[in-house]
């Protein structure tokens, strides 16, 4: 019983912000923490099996319906965190074609995001009398959204940059 309510508590995030287009990475970064949470992360990340095929193993004949069931599952909670305009736009698609999609329909929008935190990362810079841990950790900050955003900065830049 703690499990369930404690997914409708990590749900809840998706529920209060729906996916409107504009918010598409925050929305994505929060359907990801719900669906690790909820151990299905692997349904958007993972195209849907086909059907099994004869002479199937025991462990893919028991793997098959739990993705099936699964992607239902992701799928029906990836639609109701949608405005009604995107649901219309995505309601027969698997989840992991769903996100797909999505990624292309607002990847001008990712785009965009990573050119202004990287200009963000490139310009700070610490003051002579400000403190390095801060400093620091607003370097980490960058680099760590940048790498969600899919732009990672190799490690001998991060040693470079933040030094």
């Amino acid at each position: 019983m703690a499990n369930n309510s404690n997914n409708l508590s990590v749900r809840s995030v998706l529920q209060k912000d729906k996916l409107t287009g504009t918010n598409f990475l925050d929305w994505q970064r929060n359907l990801r923490i719900v669906l690790r949470q909820e151990r299905k992360l692997h349904v958007i990340d993972v195209p849907r099996p086909g059907p099994l095929l004869e002479g199937a193993t025991h462990v893919q004949q028991a793997a098959y319906p739990k993705h099936i069931n699964d992607d239902t599952d992701v799928t029906c909670l990836m639609l109701t965190t949608m405005s009604p305009e995107l649901q219309k736009q995505h309601e027969h698609m698997d989840s992991y074609i769903m996100i797909g999609y999505l990624k292309c329909m607002f990847e001008g929008q990712a785009r965009q995001e990573r050119s202004d935190t990287s200009k963000a990362f490139y310009a700070c810079k610490q003051g002579d009398r400000d403190p390095v841990g801060p400093h620091v950790l607003k370097m980490i900050s960058y680099m760590e959204y940048l790498a969600t955003l899919g732009s990672a900065i190799g490690p001998e830049a991060q040693i470079d940059l933040i030094l």
